[in-house]
């Protein structure tokens, strides 16, 4: 099964990181990959870049807005995504408790199940 792992944070908190500090994190959590990705079990990682570089489409009937920034309005903001592929759920949590381990600051990691698809594939 793969999922997602989805690291959510304060920007404030990860804003205020010196370039070593930041170093730091990446190293540490680059750590934990590697075991990850020599077992052929980790796929994309991805960092996003603040919210103040997002852009947002909104839609409702009728109407479809474009705004800078998230459409959310929450403490903690999406940083970044790993894509993981389990045989359960607790081997998912193991890997995003050895993450938070490694990362210092006080965020959350939300793991979720995918579903995937082909371009142009039909859900069923």
């Amino acid at each position: 099964m793969l999922y997602a792992v989805l690291c959510y944070n304060s920007e404030d908190v990860t804003s205020a990181w010196t370039k070593e500090e930041d170093d730091k994190v990446m190293r540490d959590l680059t750590a934990v990959q590697r075991r990850y990705v020599e077992a052929g079990k980790l796929g994309p990682v991805a960092r996003l870049l603040p919210t103040t570089a997002a852009t947002t489409l909104r839609h409702s009937p009728g109407e479809t807005v474009v705004i800078d920034g998230p459409f959310a309005e929450t403490k903690e903001q999406l940083l970044g995504f790993y894509l993981i592929d389990c045989t359960s759920l607790d081997e998912a949590l193991d890997f995003a408790r050895e993450l938070s381990a490694a990362n210092p600051a006080a965020g959350s990691y939300e793991i979720r199940p995918l579903s995937l698809y082909k371009p142009g594939e039909l859900a069923p």
